[in-house]
């Protein structure tokens, strides 16, 4: 890890990234992509040891609250975090101003601050987000080696659920010649739905390649799946976007449970779910007196 001074810590849609990189070593990884022009070695996290001063006067300075989002680029509890302590400072502060979270995580860790998402979802509003990739155990530790299994992140959906805080799924990505089946996909919906989401995001099944990411990942289809970087570069070239064969076939199951089971899976809806910042406190009532 190195530490940085940064100049700022939100970006105009209110998202931030108090980490850059990361360890958790998901073999599919966009964010190793060079256009993000992250000019260190992935795993030598960049840490903005200054982000919670840098979020205290950006929300002070804020004339209506907001959902603040975080997790996109780059887990806000991944190892360090356990040392650092920077993810419960920030959130410390957005509790302290009024303001919404919606967090994005692969890791179980966020168990650790369920105390603060409690008040600041009686307060205002959180979401926690949880990436579901594969529903097998085995296979999620060759895909995700460095971070909660995918039944210990079903668990945390579940723990979140009984504390009144809502969820939402990443499903995917989906690896064509991997884990493109649709007892894969059943398995993972199986566990929407006993915990319960709001909604899941998926935007299709398959994954992306671009340069950066994709030179690891065929690194890893070579120590892990011997001969399916070719079966890649003979179908795919080096397409961006990166479709199953059976792709309709999974849609189809998809919309089809999350309907069956009133989970919202328009993406747009989702989104705005996610944005969405509550008019005034939820429990707040009129008085007569």
């Amino acid at each position: 890890m190195h530490e940085v001074e940064a100049k700022g810590i939100l970006s105009a849609k209110n998202g931030m990234n108090i980490y850059r990189g990361c360890t958790h070593g998901c073999i599919y990884c966009d964010s190793r992509s060079k256009c993000y022009q992250m000019n260190h070695r992935f795993e030598d996290v960049e840490v903005k040891i200054n982000a919670p001063e840098l979020l205290e006067r950006a929300l002070r300075s804020k004339r209506k609250k907001c959902m603040i989002g975080t997790g996109a680029m780059s887990d806000p509890y991944i190892h360090l975090e356990e040392r650092i302590g920077l993810t419960r400072k920030c959130l410390e502060i957005i509790n302290k101003y009024g303001f919404g979270i919606a967090l994005l995580t692969k890791s179980a860790r966020i168990l650790r601050d369920l105390d603060l998402l409690k008040e600041i979802n009686d307060k205002a509003k959180c979401v926690v987000q949880m990436t579901l990739t594969t529903y097998d155990e085995d296979l999620c530790k060759i895909l995700e080696p460095n971070v909660s299994t995918t039944r210990e992140r079903f668990e945390v959906l579940k723990t979140m659920k009984e504390n009144g805080i809502p969820t939402v799924v990443w499903l995917g990505p989906i690896l064509p010649f991997i884990n493109d089946t649709e007892e894969n996909l059943r398995g993972i919906l199986d566990y929407c739905i006993e915990a319960k989401v709001y909604g899941i995001i998926c935007f299709g099944m398959g994954l992306t390649l671009r340069e950066g990411n994709r030179e690891y990942y065929y690194q890893k289809l070579d120590e892990h799946f011997p001969g399916v970087k070719e079966k890649y570069i003979k179908k795919y070239g080096n397409s961006y976007g990166i479709g199953c064969d059976n792709s309709h076939q999974l849609m189809k199951i998809f919309r089809e449970t999350c309907e069956k089971h009133n989970i919202v899976y328009d993406s747009k809806k989702v989104f705005s779910y996610l944005n969405e910042f509550p008019e005034q406190n939820k429990f707040e009532q009129i008085s007569f007196f």
